[in-house]
């Protein structure tokens, strides 16, 4: 099956580049261009591609308003955004709005290619360390009450102690078999646990999950 994927920046030569690497696939393929965020929104509705690379600095709307909109009128569109540097507080408002990861502009084509392919599967493409980095670097910036404090209690407390304990590590960075290893679990329990734990909080990956353990208080920033 063919990947669509959508390029949204305001440097066409970033464009020309990225569509150079991905017409050198023959599983992806570029469903369009935009150069802004409401072109992006308006291509997404029309064209329903299956990921969105996205720029978040741009005028007009940026990347985050139109990763916000995507993820509400598109679900099943995913989005990859990018961006200059690593710790960037727009990448990581872009994860609060519902991106699935983000990648930096200077990444290998092979990485993009990778991402790209693991995000339309359904993956999560930042490691969670590297979220956890995010969310510490910019913790002031959280709600106080989660945003949604009934909602989210109520969410949390449909999860299991098992559940909750395995939310804990995940959102502290351990990968499956790390987690596996603290809490004494096999790796493919803990794999199960973690599919369980984003469809009781109506998550869509494991990088909204560490987001909402601290949304939600249920791990605290070093």
């Amino acid at each position: 099956m063919t990947i669509r994927v959508l390029l949204v920046d305001d440097q066409p030569l970033l464009r020309v580049a990225f569509t150079l690497v991905l017409d050198s696939q023959p599983d992806l393929a570029v469903a369009g261009e935009a150069e802004d965020g409401a072109q992006a929104v308006r291509l997404v509705l029309e064209q329903r591609p299956d990921v969105v690379l996205m720029d978040v600095r741009m005028p007009g709307m940026d990347g985050i308003e139109a990763t916000r909109r995507i993820v509400e009128e598109s679900p099943d569109t995913k989005v990859l955004i990018m961006t200059t540097f690593d710790l960037d507080e727009y990448a990581f408002a872009a994860l609060r709005a519902g991106a699935s990861g983000f990648m930096l502009k200077n990444a290998q084509p092979a990485e993009l290619l990778s991402a790209i392919r693991s995000v339309a599967a359904g993956d999560a493409v930042v490691a969670p360390r590297i979220t956890r980095r995010l969310l510490d670097t910019f913790a002031s910036q959280l709600p106080a009450d989660g945003g949604s404090p009934a909602r989210a209690e109520n969410a949390v407390e449909a999860l299991t102690a098992r559940e909750r304990s395995v939310l804990e590590q995940v959102a502290r960075g351990l990968s499956n078999a790390e987690v596996a290893a603290e809490l004494y679990l096999a790796e493919a329990t803990v794999k199960t646990h973690v599919s369980r734990i984003l469809l009781k909080l109506g998550l869509r990956d494991r990088v909204q999950a560490v987001v909402f353990a601290y949304e939600n208080r249920l791990v605290l920033p070093t």
